[in-house]
């Protein structure tokens, strides 16, 4: 075979994979987007395919079903939140807790169908093992060094986490309009003292 034929087949093998691709965030980006406007009971695979024009065996020929839709939709979701905590890492002398908490929330409040795909929906995503997706890790690593500097002598990863889950818990409850806004900076201001009056204990 020439090396002309080689190369004409790599370009084929090449496109083709490049559509796959394609096609592949186009199905994810339909279901965020269907999501954001009806809700995740609105999201099929019925539905996506025909929005995305596909039949239902092309779409199953990438994802196996919804909860594998909404796994794909999450992993991307926390890539976004890992982006957008390390941007809101604030200049020196400020608090980087307050940052990343006021970045958390606001994530949650502008895009609660991603929110609530990567915390709240049923996916097969193996949290808390060896096998999380990095994109997880990197949210999460962002959520660590805001915590860091409070941490005193206390577990770093039990601390974020308490941070973490305080901070969802403020998220849904506000998306389910159980919280009135007028607390909201009130709230933050508390969650964020305990956390720091904690650390100034520990320093006793």
């Amino acid at each position: 075979m020439s090396s002309g034929a080689r190369f004409g087949g790599v370009t084929i093998q090449n496109r083709r994979e490049r559509e796959r691709a394609e096609r592949h965030q186009l199905i994810i980006d339909v279901a965020r987007d269907l999501a954001e406007a009806e809700g995740w009971d609105a999201v099929t695979t019925r539905r996506l395919a025909e929005k995305v024009e596909y039949s239902q065996p092309v779409l199953y020929s990438h994802f196996k079903g919804k909860d594998a839709i909404v796994r794909a939709v999450a992993i991307q979701g926390c890539g976004e939140l890992a982006r957008l905590l390390r941007k809101a890492r604030p200049s020196r002398g400020e608090s980087r807790l307050r940052a990343a908490a006021e970045a958390y929330l606001e994530f949650a409040r502008r895009r609660p169908a991603l929110y609530d795909a990567m915390f709240v929906q049923q996916s097969d995503i193996p949290w808390g093992t060896d096998e999380v997706p990095q994109e997880l890790l990197d949210a999460f690593g962002e959520l660590v060094a805001a915590v860091e500097p409070v941490r005193g002598e206390r577990d770093l990863e039990a601390l974020t986490e308490v941070f973490w889950s305080s901070l969802h818990g403020i998220a849904t409850l506000m998306q389910g309009g159980r919280l009135r806004p007028v607390h909201d900076e009130t709230r933050l201001d508390l969650l964020l003292g305990a956390l720091s009056l904690a650390e100034h204990e520990d320093g006793l």
